[in-house]
């Protein structure tokens, strides 16, 4: 597979989970077992082409570097073991590390409670020329809080703001409005902003989890409270329709990426990566007369040591 070949996979991969208009989306929709037009066996050849794509990733993230002018933002929302630290890791393996910065974000900090929900993340863009990953993000704030409202007791909110009579409604609303707003002014400053939801199914999340517990080198992936969460399924189910509905845009797409297949997963999150660096084209600053001659004088004096 050439160039032109992965470029054009990755336009067609990217498009098929691509969500620019949520007001008709439906998550059962989705199928978490779905592998696009391959079949289970092509996993080999599918993990040949992603190391051909991480080669592609590797070049169009150099030349963005070098560019310094825009940056790309990747967000990753999930369930617990739907593999965001997997797809995290060998989608990226390839790209300097001097152009990326991943970062965590887990329950927050005094500090961070003390400001508002997006600061945290404000504080963790990455700089011009860079790809920043965000491993969960400001999004929890419509999906484990909706879930858990009574995490809002922490965030220390104006009583009229927090809207309980009506289960928090207005609340929600403002917040996906705001969430749409900030991705846009990133977006009017230069950032491509792409975010993903791996989507796991119930059944896929039990093995895995299962798995966690039976082998000893990855206990220390499982946590209690993540079975505790496996309880409220449901609800998150419909808190991440909700979100992807009121906040899938044409400036800041939602990418539904069926999780319960490892490898499909990678490929699918590659190629959406490489189709939106694709787009923007980044090209090695060009370096104009001046800069020759400054050149060229600098040649000649190390010649002539």
């Amino acid at each position: 597979m050439d160039l032109d070949e992965i470029r054009e996979h990755s336009r067609r991969l990217s498009a098929r989970y691509r969500i620019t208009d949520g007001h008709k989306f439906r998550l059962s929709d989705i199928d978490p077992d779905d592998i696009g037009n391959l079949k289970k066996s092509d996993k080999k050849d599918a993990e040949e082409a992603l190391t051909l794509g991480i080669r592609a990733l590797a070049d169009l993230q150099g030349k963005l570097y070098a560019e310094h002018q825009r940056g790309i933002l990747l967000i990753f929302q999930a369930m617990d073991a739907a593999g965001k630290d997997g797809a995290i890791e060998h989608v990226m393996s390839g790209v300097n590390p001097q152009g990326c910065e991943v970062h965590s974000f887990k329950a927050p900090s005094a500090e961070e409670l003390s400001h508002d929900y997006l600061w945290r993340c404000i504080t963790r863009l990455p700089e011009q020329g860079h790809i920043g990953i965000f491993n969960r993000s400001y999004y929890e704030e419509v999906l484990v809080v909706r879930v858990h409202p009574e995490l809002l007791a922490k965030q220390n909110l104006p009583p009229a703001l927090v809207d309980q009579k009506n289960n928090y409604k207005n609340l929600w609303q403002q917040r996906y409005e705001e969430i749409n707003n900030f991705e846009r002014y990133l977006c009017h400053n230069g950032y491509v902003v792409l975010k993903f939801f791996l989507h796991l199914s119930k059944d896929e999340q039990k093995k895995r989890f299962l798995a966690r517990l039976d082998e000893p080198d990855k206990n220390w992936k499982f946590s209690v409270a993540d079975a505790a969460e496996r309880q409220h399924w449901d609800a998150y189910q419909h808190a991440y329709e909700k979100m992807i509905r009121a906040t899938a845009t044409e400036i800041a797409p939602w990418h539904v990426i069926p999780a319960d297949n490892k490898w499909f997963t990678r490929v699918a999150v590659a190629a959406t990566i490489i189709e939106a660096l694709n787009k923007l084209n980044p090209a090695y600053p060009t370096v104009d007369d001046d800069k020759r001659a400054e050149l060229a004088k600098a040649k000649r004096a190390l010649i002539e040591e």
